[in-house]
């Protein structure tokens, strides 16, 4: 039990706050009661309750902490105040991460438990302060400059500053109450305001769906009496192919104008952009009330314009800044196509637009295409969207005329934009397989046909020849044929006869082949003829003797 109470005692001295020991004669000091923390802009502002009214020459200090920092870091504006608070600006720590905060009395060397305030997290308990206004006066406008609140170098609006917005209330100072709001960035100019009139106003600095400060003192301001050349009017903007056509109205003739253009980023940011407005290309002291210039002067975004004209001796206030988004006016124009006819199949093929001097113009933003196709003998069209600018339509009809035409889609849905349709273009397909198997097949049939003809002509030659044999050989060859006529090989006779053969040079001479040769031959041909009719006989090789006896005499003659 007594080793229970032993622990007990232990956390119990932990746990309560820590002091110094007071030396002998030094009173025991109390700690501070109900800190709180107010933050405007980077100025914190710590106040508390002093427990130890009774005793005099009482100091505080305070010590502070963050989740980063394990240690107790001492504040050094907050070291030995005397009074009940103190101030001190954004220390080096994250706005955005929890801090904590303790506070103590002290005198000599006597000093009060630690009082610790609950955590918090500074840019939340943080509340917008006033802004810095600037007015600046024309004859029918004023220019207001507004600087965020906060110093220069805050740390607590360092991700904050562009995103304020500046609610204005203005009031002529002589209207008796009237007024009208307006809603700005942190430049801004008021028009169709009148001459040589005093205007006052109050801003209030506010964080989008976060933190509204108060409204600023009045500010008032004067405007100058009318200057003598008004400022141009009716700013506008019209886009045409591949360039802008800036337009404005202007009372007075022989004029010089100028214009110029300001990205819409400048005017996000708290800085003064007066020195970032730019010379718009083809608008530099142009005698008409329009200009053009090319449209990739303008990337994607939104930009701001004003127009400026001189007499030579005069120059009239910068007109009414006209606000433009080139991502809405600028023109889609329709893409270049060509097909390409691939066996049943088209190849479709789209290219970038051409402006009207036949110049290949680069698209400013991602597309897509909505292809219509169709037969060119039907009405019924058929529409496919496509994010490529190559593809194909398979399995049509062969020898068949089809027809296309596209147009050009924006894929950001928010601009809806889109192009005119191309120039149609169709293109005939290729023969199918059928068509080639016929084709190939009438070739091979007209090839064929003299074949065949030619054929059946050497046949029948051939049946001729052999069936149907010249009626008579020429008189000067049968007046050697003095035994039986010659009669066809081919035809099977009772008795075989043994052919002669004869060198015709002319009519009148006839010279007889080699009796050698005529011998040989005849044998030859009798042992076949006796191998054919399977009879053999010796009489033949006499009549062969005989009749190479005949040759030779023939010969002699």
């Amino acid at each position: 039990m007594l080793a229970l109470l032993g622990v007990t005692t232990l956390v119990l001295v932990a746990g309560a706050p820590w002091a110094l020991p007071s030396d002998a004669g030094e009173p025991n000091l109390k700690s501070p009661e109900n800190a709180e923390v107010y933050i405007i802009d980077d100025t914190f502002t710590l106040k508390w309750k002093d427990s130890n009214e009774l005793i005099t020459n009482v100091t505080f200090s305070v010590d502070y902490k963050t989740l980063e920092k394990d240690d107790w870091i001492k504040l050094p504006e907050c070291q030995y105040v005397t009074s009940t608070k103190c101030n001190f600006f954004t220390p080096d720590i994250n706005v955005y991460e929890e801090m904590k905060l303790r506070i103590r009395a002290e005198k000599g060397n006597s000093t009060s438990p630690w009082y610790e305030v609950a955590q918090f997290l500074p840019f939340q308990q943080a509340q917008i302060g006033l802004p810095k206004v600037h007015l600046q006066a024309e004859d029918k406008t004023i220019i207001i400059d507004i600087s965020p609140p906060g110093t220069e170098d805050s740390i607590m609006w360092a991700m904050e500053s562009s995103s304020f917005i500046y609610n204005l209330v203005i009031w002529k100072n002589s209207s008796g109450g009237e007024n009208w709001t307006e809603t700005i960035r942190s430049r801004a100019k008021i028009d169709k305001l009148s001459p040589d009139t005093t205007y006052c106003l109050k801003v209030q600095a506010t964080l989008p769906k976060r933190k509204v400060a108060s409204y600023s003192p009045v500010h008032c301001i004067t405007t100058t009496v009318e200057n003598k050349l008004p400022s141009p009017e009716n700013i506008r903007i019209i886009a045409e192919n591949q360039t802008y056509v800036l337009k404005w109205d202007y009372t007075y003739e022989n004029m010089t104008f100028q214009a110029q253009w300001l990205h819409s980023y400048f005017k996000m940011m708290p800085e003064d952009y007066s020195g970032e407005w730019k010379q718009i290309q083809n608008c530099e002291n142009v005698k008409t009330t329009q200009c053009v210039f090319p449209q990739n002067v303008f990337q994607h975004g939104i930009y701001y314009i004003r127009v400026q004209a001189s007499d030579g001796n005069n120059t009239s206030f910068w007109s009414k800044e006209k606000k433009f988004d080139s991502d809405i006016r600028t023109l889609v124009l329709p893409p270049v196509i060509s097909l390409k006819p691939i066996n049943n199949s088209l190849r479709v093929y789209i290219g970038d637009p051409k402006d009207s001097g036949n110049k290949m113009v680069y698209p400013l933003y991602l597309l897509i295409y909505e292809i219509t196709f169709w037969e060119n003998a039907s009405n019924a069209e058929r529409k496919i969207v496509k994010t490529r600018t190559d593809f194909t339509f398979r399995d049509l009809k062969p020898l068949t005329v089809y027809c296309v035409k596209v147009r050009a889609l924006v894929e950001d849905e928010k601009l809806n934009k889109s192009s005119v349709f191309s120039d149609t273009v169709c293109q005939t397909t290729k023969p199918g397989n059928t068509s080639k198997t016929w084709l190939i097949a009438g070739i091979c049939i007209a090839f064929s046909i003299p074949v065949a003809l030619y054929i059946v002509k050497v046949l029948w030659e051939f049946i001729r020849y052999v069936f149907f044999p010249s009626s008579k050989p020429p008189s000067s060859i049968d007046e050697y044929f003095s035994e039986q006529p010659l009669k066809n090989l081919f035809l099977s006779t009772s008795e075989e006869q043994i052919e002669r053969c004869f060198i015709i040079e002319n009519i009148d001479s006839i010279s007889t082949i080699g009796i050698n040769q005529i011998d040989e031959d005849h044998k030859k041909y009798n042992s076949q003829t006796s191998q054919d009719s399977g009879n053999y006989s010796y009489a033949d090789e006499n009549s062969g003797s005989k009749t190479s006896e005949d040759c030779l005499q023939v010969e002699t003659m």
